[in-house]
């Protein structure tokens, strides 16, 4: 049988480096915002949509924790959609009320995650095999 580094199993890396990784980029956005005269409040509501998902995931993972695989595995679900939706709901509502604010709050929301995700998987597939 033919493994390959997709399917080899790896044990779940810390969060700590992503985590950092994203508050980095939130700080360099910042600083982007402030230089070139930016509205502020749309980084500010990036930054909260960042930090209340992964407040979010946090508390929800130490939910999961405490389940057995099946109801663990259905919570992930739940969490990946609810995360997607309420991120989605305020970018609406805040575009509908001023298209800048919610299209700076979407730029600065995707760049951190992205970060994150990246650095996430990095760690993930840098890491020794299990």
């Amino acid at each position: 049988m033919r493994t390959s580094i997709i399917t080899t199993p790896r044990p779940v890396p810390g969060k700590l480096l992503p985590t950092a990784g994203a508050l980095l980029v939130l700080g360099v956005a910042l600083a982007v915002f402030l230089v070139a005269g930016w509205d502020i409040s749309a980084w500010a509501l990036g930054a909260v949509l960042w930090a209340g998902v992964r407040a979010a995931s946090l508390l929800l993972a130490r939910v999961r924790t405490q389940m057995t695989s099946l109801a663990s595995s259905g919570m992930l679900a739940f969490e990946l959609v609810f995360k997607t939706v309420a991120v989605l709901a305020v970018l609406v509502a805040a575009a509908a009320s001023d298209p800048h604010l919610a299209l700076g709050a979407a730029v600065v929301y995707a760049l951190a995650y992205t970060f994150e995700l990246v650095l996430s998987l990095a760690t993930y597939f840098g890491s020794p095999a299990a």
